[in-house]
């Protein structure tokens, strides 16, 4: 690959000698910062009779106790900052809709390195100055939005800051300003082709879409295929989290064999979710990230619950930095219907198996009585296929894929198109009614 496909080749394609020895350089210099600047910091590594001069090499990584997303929660709003009041420059939040949201913190220089960071992101996806990018993540408070456009603006490309909703205008603005980016959920990503589709509209004439970047959510790869096949661009899967930075920690390139994960920034590591062992690389398991650059609200070894394999080896593209095969499910998003575990995607591949069916589904899991039912709605891609097909012909070969799958039998809802919940945000596929019966 040439130069000019990096946006930064000498951090990109650095040894992985070179990579490790910077990542303990910044290790030692974060987990100090931590000590000294943060009280709920200096209180954990007091409690486990740990000194900052105990870290000195990255396998004592391990030495470090995890952090977890309730320690946000419970030191809301800024407890676990790291640095002055008078030096934070912004705040964001989770989107959660449950007890305190979890707060970011940012100083100016966490600022600068997070529009590098996602620059560094936009560029690898095939992203550049020339391009228009039609920025549908949410503004505010939530990172998405702001993230990109951070990013884009670092790289100098044209931003439509639309934010979410208004698909109608969205779908106007792509098309008369020529977007060639599009950045949102891939739920809202379908829906916008689902309402180009009723309105005649064919992505691969009428507009000039080439590149997708798409997360804040699970997604799989029939959904990929969906939206590429559906509006005609390229889909790329983009990583991150409210408490690392926000989106900017991983992305596809042009391979799509893993998402690049910036090690210069931030240290990865896999763990069994149920004993928080450290897996050796190639495992599947929990992610654990440490923010090497973070100053405001560094994490070190916060664990996301995000269940992944991690490949070290160099990417045929070149660059040396990790990557993270994509996201399968979320530990704590995972259920357990009648002993046995269920991902949501695991469901979605079997829906995006049949091309009679849309891409939305919904999960229903409840205990009526001393047993879990689980029934599963999907949705017909268009109105004229309810009288055409053989429901219950369709409703086995769903049945059975999922018995194949999960060992589950699950009850299936055939429903009309467009009768299921449409979001411009994250796609809510579970219903879990079993709370308080349990």
């Amino acid at each position: 690959m040439v130069e000019n496909n990096y946006w930064n080749s000498k951090i990109e394609t650095l040894t992985k000698t070179e990579l490790k020895k910077l990542q303990l350089k910044r290790l030692k210099s974060i987990v100090s910062h931590c000590y000294n600047n943060s009280s709920f910091y200096k209180k954990k590594f007091d409690k486990s009779n740990l000194k900052p001069s105990d870290i000195r090499n990255l396998a004592d990584l391990e030495k470090i106790p995890f952090t977890v997303k309730n320690d946000l929660r419970d030191n809301y709003p800024l407890g676990m900052k790291a640095a002055k009041m008078d030096d934070l420059v912004e705040i964001h939040a989770s989107s959660g809709t449950t007890g305190n949201p979890i707060i970011g913190s940012y100083t100016s220089e966490d600022m600068t390195i997070w529009e590098e960071l996602m620059a560094r992101t936009i560029y690898t996806a095939g992203g550049r100055k020339s391009d228009v990018l039609h920025n549908a993540y949410g503004y505010g408070l939530f990172t998405g939005g702001l993230g990109f456009h951070y990013g884009a603006q670092k790289l100098g490309s044209l931003i439509v800051p639309i934010s979410g909703g208004m698909t109608q205008k969205q779908i106007k603005l792509i098309k008369d300003l020529k977007a060639t980016i599009l950045c949102c959920t891939p739920s809202f990503a379908v829906y916008l082709a689902e309402v180009m589709a009723k309105q005649g509209i064919i992505p691969s004439k009428d507009l000039d879409l080439r590149i997708g970047l798409f997360g804040a959510e699970p997604w799989s790869e029939r959904i990929r295929e969906r939206i590429q096949k559906e509006l005609s661009l390229e889909a790329f899967d983009i990583y991150g989290l409210t408490e690392l930075f926000g989106p900017g920690v991983s992305i596809e390139c042009n391979q799509h064999d893993g998402l690049h994960i910036w090690e210069d920034h931030f240290l990865i590591e896999t763990i069994d979710p149920k004993t928080g062992e450290v897996l050796p690389s190639g495992e599947e398991g929990e992610l654990v990230f440490t923010t090497l650059t973070k100053n405001a609200l560094p994490m070190l070894r916060f664990r996301t619950r995000d269940i992944s394999v991690i490949k070290e080896e160099k990417c045929a593209c070149g660059r040396t930095h990790s990557r993270m095969l994509k996201i399968r499910g979320r530990s704590d998003d995972m259920l357990i219907i009648r002993g046995v575990n269920v991902f949501p995607s695991q469901i979605e591949s079997v829906v995006m198996g049949f091309p009679e069916l849309a891409t939305q589904y919904q999960i229903i899991v409840d205990r009526p009585g001393a047993l879990d039912t689980f029934t599963i709605n999907v949705e017909l891609r268009n109105l004229e296929l309810y009288n055409q097909i053989n429901h219950e012909k369709l409703k086995n070969g769903i049945k059975n894929k999922i018995r194949d799958i999960t060992s589950l039998s699950a009850a299936i809802n055939i429903v009309q198109c467009g009768e299921l919940p449409r979001s411009a945000g994250k796609a809510k596929h579970v219903l879990d009614l079993r709370k308080g019966k349990m």
